[in-house]
């Protein structure tokens, strides 16, 4: 066969080829789902701890007022920056309405593996009574063997400060309004703490950078921290102290020691989930002391052994409600949720 008749046959003979391998490619047998197993190695991934409960949920106590001075006519919030820090950490939000029926917050106390106290800017003596039943609350089911975080901040650890003190009037006045600020660990024995899985470095930057955001007219000193003797030094581990825009010191996290609650004095949800002030730290190291805070929040969560009814669940999300753009000023919250 000459070189042109090869030529001209060139295409059939290609056609010919791909459909050999067509067909056979199509007799083959596809791999099932044991022999894909044997491929890779039995079992393909590990079985997750079942001992940890994989889909936490959070309760958030809301605030008192509508964060507006009134102006939107509603009776509570929760800002968005804090829901956005519990997913952030891998857990879902019920809002727990401080001024709804008892029943109900006790029954949505049961559908949630914590619970979060938010700052704020006001507390009235109902909202008060709330968070200190929830606070007895997380108490008793950490001392019947069920595992279950609390965390406060700003306000929300005036709060713990005020129900493990028993002194209404313990708070004194500082000056850390709108003020960023270092962490002095009070402690190097961080093991079992918030801070046992950041990494070392970050640690330090923690102590030499302002990392922390404070937005609080009040505080506690060490030195009346440790007079308190009879309650808080007994109940309370202090992580960390920060000091004022006048060089005053005062308590910034503290940790229980028998129980998984833990209080700021700062708000970590404010480095990655406000923008309306311009002092808040913006750096990568401050997202990774929210990101790190919020870790281990879910992480104490997921041991919880409350393990809820799905549907129960669904009926209380925060997806039922829309969070509000409150932030166009350029001052307070950048996203709200409101509830009437």
């Amino acid at each position: 066969m000459t070189t042109s008749n090869i030529t001209h046959f060139l295409p059939f003979l290609l056609l010919f080829a791909v459909l050999a391998v067509w067909i056979n490619g199509s007799c083959a047998k596809v791999p099932d789902e044991d022999d894909h197993a044997a491929f890779l190695g039995a079992p393909i991934c590990p079985s997750p701890d079942n001992s940890l409960y994989y889909r936490p949920v959070i309760g958030i106590l809301t605030h008192p007022t509508d964060g507006a001075g009134g102006k939107l006519n509603k009776t509570s919030y929760i800002p968005a920056s804090y829901v956005k820090f519990v997913e952030s950490g891998g857990a879902r939000v019920i809002p727990i309405i401080y001024d709804e029926h008892e029943d109900t917050i006790t029954h949505k106390l049961e559908l949630v593996n914590g619970v979060l106290f938010t700052g704020g800017f006001m507390t009235l003596p109902s909202y008060t009574n709330v968070a200190k039943k929830i606070f007895q609350t997380v108490l008793h089911k950490n001392e019947a063997g069920n595992h279950f975080p609390l965390y406060g901040m700003a306000l929300g650890f005036e709060q713990l400060i005020h129900f493990v003190g028993k002194n209404p009037n313990i708070m004194e006045k500082i000056a850390a309004y709108d003020q960023a600020s270092k962490l002095n660990f009070y402690t190097r024995d961080l093991g079992g703490t918030v801070f046992q899985s950041f990494p070392p470095e970050l640690l330090n930057k923690m102590s030499t950078k302002c990392l922390a955001m404070h937005n609080s007219g009040v505080g506690i000193s060490r030195e009346r921290f440790e007079k308190n003797s009879t309650h808080l030094p007994s109940f309370f581990k202090v992580l960390t102290t920060s000091v004022d825009a006048k060089n005053k010191e005062f308590v910034s996290t503290a940790q229980a020691y028998n129980y998984p609650i833990v209080g700021f004095q700062w708000v970590p949800p404010k480095n990655a989930f406000e923008w309306g002030n311009r002092k808040i730290p913006r750096t990568e190291d401050a997202i990774r002391v929210t990101q790190q805070t919020a870790n281990y929040f879910i992480s104490e969560a997921r041991k919880s052994k409350t393990k809820p009814d799905e549907t129960e669940v669904l009926a209380h999300l925060i997806y039922n409600y829309q969070p509000v753009y409150t932030g166009k000023e350029g001052k307070g919250y950048d996203q709200v949720y409101f509830f009437p």
